[in-house]
């Protein structure tokens, strides 16, 4: 039976030190081989870089995350120094992206601000032959691919993601990747999106800490959760689980490079 399996997505940095160390001591038990532990900002990713130095299963990726305000341009050179110097620690540039939350509240700022800043970290990922994870959903989708488009990005990951099927049809025929969270055992349109999306182009993540509702309600995101979901793409897809275990897995080597 083939049931190893790799967290996509998560912020293992912001879960408190004992919480992750209860993550990383179960990480066996629960068939996780890595964690694709993407950043918020410079702080961030400093966490990251040594949680990946003390445990090589964790697999860190540096990125400035979209819903916060704009960064200084120290912040940004300190984050693009950083993904160079440490390029061969790294395993992609993320969680880069659009403030589509932040925006809808009135407290995004300049779109435009963010769009430049997203298409430098872009522009670094190319340069370094990294692949790029990202939160862009709904309206701010279209804007990324022009981006990713751009600069002939072949390794994009849009994680969680939401929106319409025009984009999803773009997406997927330009071979960027999509995740699934645990929220496919209960939201449609997650399921919608798991039956349609080619499985070769689809990976699974908890994007930790974030909480679930469900089954997973009132409990710590961990990555052991992401069995559930793979199993669900099963049932949705009509397929033996053994056979989307095992592809969901190497989909996720194979885009990381872990």
């Amino acid at each position: 039976m083939f049931e190893r399996i790799i967290d996509a997505h998560i912020h293992l940095d912001m879960y408190t030190p004992d919480d992750q160390s209860a993550i990383l001591r179960e990480l066996e038990p629960s068939g996780v081989e890595a964690l694709i532990a993407v950043s918020n900002n410079l702080a961030s990713a400093w966490k990251n870089l040594q949680l990946g130095r003390d445990d090589s299963r964790v697999k860190p990726a540096i990125g400035f995350h979209p819903e916060q305000p704009l960064p200084s341009d120290e912040e940004v050179a300190d984050l693009l120094a950083l993904m160079e110097n440490h390029r061969d620690e790294i395993a992609a540039v993320g969680e880069v992206g659009m403030p589509y939350y932040l925006r809808r509240e009135g407290k995004a700022g300049d779109r435009g601000a963010y769009i430049d800043i997203l298409e430098v970290f872009i522009r670094k990922a190319m340069e370094l032959d990294l692949p790029v994870a990202l939160h862009a959903i709904y309206d701010d989708a279209p804007i990324v691919c022009d981006l990713l488009e751009k600069h002939s990005v072949a390794k994009a990951h849009f994680h969680w993601f939401k929106g319409d099927w025009k984009t999803v049809d773009r997406m997927l025929g330009n071979g960027y990747f999509v995740s699934v969270t645990p929220d496919i055992l209960y939201k449609e349109k997650t399921r919608e999106l798991a039956r349609k999306y080619p499985l070769g182009q689809m990976m699974v993540e908890t994007d930790g800490p974030w909480p679930f509702d469900g089954v997973f309600a009132g409990k710590m995101t961990h990555p052991g959760m992401i069995r559930r979901s793979i199993a669900e793409v099963a049932v949705l897809r009509h397929l033996p689980v053994d056979d989307v275990f095992e592809r969901l897995y190497d989909n996720t080597r194979w885009f990381y490079g872990v």
